[in-house]
């Protein structure tokens, strides 16, 4: 990854992160995917892109939307990356809550600078992954890739290791914790009632009943054959 000669402002980096969630690595994402994610309305948003463009963070095409440039790319993995070194100190070092930490890096990863960020990886041991599982940039850009599925898409008889959940609502993630639904935790999936919209679930010991909201935002993949069902 490589630092632009100016600093991005903070609602840049908003933008092109945003992108990056939304797919804009790889593909072109429509102007209104972007005004719902970021809570903004469509003219704004137009108004942005063709700003984005002329900087060359994006390439933008009006009505269809914009792709990640690879220098918006890099930028938008720099801050990414920032966020969740952020996050993992917090948590690690602090000791904050896994529920209260993303707000904070939210305000924290415009701020650092990239000696600091730097000195934060480096303190931490270079992570592989924040908190909540998501995997963290390296120090030149690539970013793991992996074929994750909402828990909500696994049916009954199939055991399931979580491997990242969504940060972005407090409550949930601290109700996933106290049922033991963290990343690293292997879920056997025991039942799947259609008509009622709920699962039952084994983790750590435990009989856990959500519906489809409950386990939104969790996602993982099949256990290895040898792991026991049910253990974290």
């Amino acid at each position: 990854m490589t630092d632009q000669p100016d600093q991005p402002s903070q609602a840049v980096q908003d933008y092109l992160k945003t992108i990056h969630r939304l797919g804009g690595g790889d593909r072109v994402v429509e102007p209104n995917q972007i005004a719902a994610a970021l809570g903004v309305k469509a003219p704004s948003v137009t108004g942005m892109l063709k700003r984005l463009e002329q900087a060359g963070w994006i390439a933008y095409t009006p009505k269809e939307g914009a792709r990640l440039t690879e220098a918006g790319l890099s930028e938008a993995l720099r801050v990414i990356r920032r966020h969740r070194l952020v996050e993992l100190f917090l948590t690690r070092v602090l000791g904050l809550d896994w529920s209260e930490v993303d707000a904070e890096a939210e305000a924290l990863e415009h701020a650092i600078s990239p000696r600091l960020e730097q000195a934060i990886a480096d303190h931490l041991g270079e992570p592989l992954e924040d908190p909540h599982g998501h995997p963290i940039p390296s120090r030149t850009g690539e970013l793991q890739r992996r074929d994750l599925r909402r828990l909500s898409e696994f049916r009954a008889g199939q055991t399931v290791v979580i491997r990242e959940v969504q940060d972005d609502n407090p409550a949930r993630l601290r109700h996933w914790y106290q049922q033991g639904l963290t990343p690293g935790a292997t879920v056997a999936i025991l039942a799947y009632e259609q008509l009622d919209d709920l699962f039952e679930v084994r983790v750590g010991g435990k009989l856990v009943r959500l519906g489809s909201e409950g386990l939104a935002g969790l996602r993982g993949e099949l256990a290895p054959a040898t792991s026991s069902p049910g253990t974290i």
